[in-house]
């Protein structure tokens, strides 16, 4: 199964104008991402990340909420199968 997940944007390097990158957040754990299928995304706001791709913007509440679901997973213990 695949998971994408919420970080906030912190900064975007748009060098590249056909690759721009963006350091975010993901709970305080920083990772460099490709905006390039979000062009507009802004410095303060969250996106959705998969495999080191953003794919869509999101707002403070709903990655806020997406967050919170993620916390209540829990981890199999050791041996345990999917």
């Amino acid at each position: 199964m695949c998971l994408a997940v919420p970080g906030e944007l912190l900064a975007i390097d748009a060098t590249d104008p056909l690759m721009p990158m963006g350091r975010v957040s993901f709970g305080g754990v920083l990772k460099e991402v490709c905006l390039a299928y979000v062009p507009e995304a802004r410095v303060g706001e969250f996106v959705i990340v998969h495999v080191g791709f953003a794919l869509t913007v999101l707002d403070a509440e709903e990655a806020a909420r997406i967050w919170a679901t993620l916390e209540t997973l829990e981890e199999p213990e050791a041996g345990e199968g999917p």
